[in-house]
């Protein structure tokens, strides 16, 4: 299994922790745009994080880990996104050759924790996270510490070719504070060289020798994008008639590219005109039920 998720517990000190491993379907998924060093380190941080933040997640749901630049800010917007199954996709929206560190590239932006429920659930829930530490393992702590009350240690790795993140918590219950200063000491040792280099199960036996760390069965993460055609057509469905019709006009179709993967979708004016016209038959025929 090459992505997966897998949850362990550190059974003698009440700790509860997920390791994440993505080494399958990078460059498939983001090689369509060209993406710095810096930008790809950081989008790789968030794509690991995403999966260790939504390991609980209800069945139906999304997670979103979301940043909006500020009017003028060379990154202007980075998404990674999994749903309950594990699917998970990414990108980031910048000005070619931006470069810098996580202060640089996210200072004056918005960056949220944003969880849509199955459909005809519960309301959308979100969460800012303010853009402290030197890190986004550090930004997703602090957030932890003030909005979930939740002790909590993350380190995230990235590199071209693997993704990586591990993240401890302490549990409510059952975790003596000498027991979680003994592990936030060993977490303080791993460095992200490590983390991208060594397997989730050789790491938690290296780093936890002493702790009996019990390792759950792994869950598998697909990295790959969730557009599709009926969802290009639903959003210009969205979008109505009206709003489309200047660009047929004007090009006689529409194109869409889908801003994860790249993936292009084109409707020819007679396909636009189909669309519509079976959408209104749909909803005639709705009323004529009732």
């Amino acid at each position: 299994m090459a992505n997966h998720l897998t949850p362990f517990l550190i059974e003698n000190r009440g700790v509860r922790g997920f390791a994440v491993e993505i080494t399958e379907g990078i460059p498939e998924l983001l090689g369509w745009r060209e993406y710095s060093p810096d930008m790809l380190r950081l989008l790789g941080h968030a794509l690991a994080a995403t999966p260790l933040l939504a390991a609980d997640i209800g069945e139906g749901a999304r997670f979103n880990l979301q940043f909006q630049g500020a009017d003028g800010q060379p990154l202007k917007m980075l998404v990674a996104q999994v749903d309950q199954q594990m699917r998970l996709r990414g990108m980031a929206k910048c000005d070619a050759g931006t470069d810098g560190d996580f202060q640089k590239l996210m200072t004056r932006g918005t960056l949220a924790c944003m969880l849509e429920p199955k459909a005809g659930g519960a309301d959308r829930y979100q969460a800012l996270v303010e853009i402290l530490g030197e890190n986004l393992s550090e930004a997703l702590e602090i957030y932890f510490a003030q909005s979930e009350q939740l002790r909590t240690r993350i380190c995230l790795g990235a590199s071209p070719t693997k993704f990586a993140g591990l993240m401890v918590q302490r549990l409510p219950e059952g975790c003596a504070d000498d027991d979680w200063v003994h592990v936030y000491h060993l977490f303080q040792t791993l460095q992200e060289p490590e983390l991208l280099a060594v397997d989730a199960e050789t790491l938690l036996r290296r780093l936890f020798i002493e702790d009996t760390v019990r390792v759950f069965p792994s869950r598998s993460i697909a990295l790959q994008c969730q557009c599709s055609h009926a969802q290009i057509s639903a959003m210009l469905l969205g979008l109505g008639e009206e709003e489309l019709r200047p660009v047929l006009v004007e090009q006689g179709r529409i194109d869409v590219t889908c801003e994860f993967c790249g993936k292009s979708y084109g409707y020819r004016e007679v396909e636009v005109r189909e669309l519509f016209n079976a959408a209104k038959a749909s909803a005639e025929a709705g009323r004529t039920l009732q």
